[in-house]
């Protein structure tokens, strides 16, 4: 099982980065995201506990339920079926209110089940892509949230 851990500072309020982090169809401004779809909704929110979400990646196609929603500070998810097949123990993002705005800190403890060969292709193919869309994702999400403080604050009168 290997162990990702991507992190950004988001410059933008811990709320409004929750939102859109965990609003998965935002995902699809990564590169490598080809669609996200909320397949069930969720218990108090649209992506609350019990949400399933599907996304389809350039890497394959994922069906996530969420297991824990604590808004603003965190949410979990487990991948109940993927294609190709992986195994997923641990999907996290966490969010804390830091100088300059919010820390984002995604983890996920996955591996793909192939054997003898299963640990060299989570290292080596699965590891560098996920971590480069969690980036490109968290990327997104600057770009989307943090124009809207700096044009307010750049208005002349």
């Amino acid at each position: 099982m290997e162990t990702m851990t991507v992190e950004r500072t988001v410059d933008a309020p811990i709320d409004a980065v929750f939102a859109w982090l965990t609003t998965t169809t935002n995902y699809t401004s990564s590169p490598l995201v080809v669609r996200c779809r909320l397949a069930v909704r969720g218990e108090g929110a649209p992506y609350g506990v019990g949400a399933v979400r599907d996304h389809l990646w350039l890497i394959g196609w994922f069906r996530e339920r969420i297991t824990l929603y604590d808004p603003p500070f965190a949410t979990e998810y487990v991948v109940d079926r993927s294609l190709p097949p992986s195994r997923h123990e641990l999907g996290r993002m966490t969010f804390t209110e830091v100088e300059g705005g919010t820390l984002v800190r995604w983890t996920t403890r996955a591996e793909i089940p192939v054997p003898l060969v299963g640990p060299f292709l989570t290292r080596r193919v699965a590891r560098p892509v996920i971590t480069r869309t969690f980036g490109n994702i968290l990327e997104a999400a600057e770009k989307a949230l943090a124009p809207r403080r700096a044009r307010a604050g750049s208005q002349s009168d």
